[in-house]
């Protein structure tokens, strides 16, 4: 049997060795942080060089304020944590938690052909997600930025008045626009 390919999913980076026993303590990089409690084998991968790569298995891990501290078998000293800082911790882009309805991945909508309601041909696809903040606006808000067939860009608000129907397997989002969003990006 061939062993399924790593398309990595990075949950967390090594900051610096926790303790003196070879905890390490980790950025969160994951919406989903209770899931790190259950983690098994991972990958450490990155670091100083950016070329490292090892399996490793997680002993245990808990959460402490905003922060992930790990411990890894066969990691034991101050030493050996001091090794994996900067690392990332992954696993299988196959093992991501699935999520609710009317939730997507960011890199489900790029890619995807937006529609304007009625009309048959595409406005454009998505190049890239932005938080609002990035365009001036509130930062829990999200931004879809839509590159035009004459090479021009709309952005369209990721919010369920707008973006009316969203299907990650057909690749298309159907949009209804506020009267003067198009004119707005001009």
């Amino acid at each position: 049997m061939t062993p399924e390919p790593l398309v990595p999913l990075t949950l967390a980076r090594v900051l610096r060795p926790w303790g003196r026993r070879g905890e390490v303590a980790a950025e969160i990089l994951t919406d989903f942080p209770e899931r790190l409690k259950e983690l098994g084998r991972v990958r450490l991968a990155g670091g100083r060089d950016g070329e490292s790569r090892r399996e490793a298995t997680v002993v245990s891990c808990r959460l402490h304020k905003g922060q992930a501290v790990f411990q890894f078998a066969g990691v034991e000293s101050i030493d050996d944590a001091e090794k994996l800082r900067g690392l990332e911790i992954q696993v299988p882009l196959s093992e991501r938690v699935t999520l609710p309805s009317g939730r997507f991945y960011i890199d489900g909508l790029i890619g995807c052909a937006v529609f304007e309601e009625g009309a048959p041909a595409a406005l454009g696809t998505v190049r890239e997600v932005q938080t609002l903040a990035e365009t001036g606006g509130a930062p829990e808000s999200w931004v879809l930025a839509v590159k035009t067939p004459d090479g021009g860009e709309v952005l369209i608000p990721l919010a369920a008045e707008i973006c009316v129907s969203i299907d990650i397997a057909a690749r298309r989002i159907e949009a209804r626009l506020p009267k003067g969003l198009r004119e707005l990006n001009q």
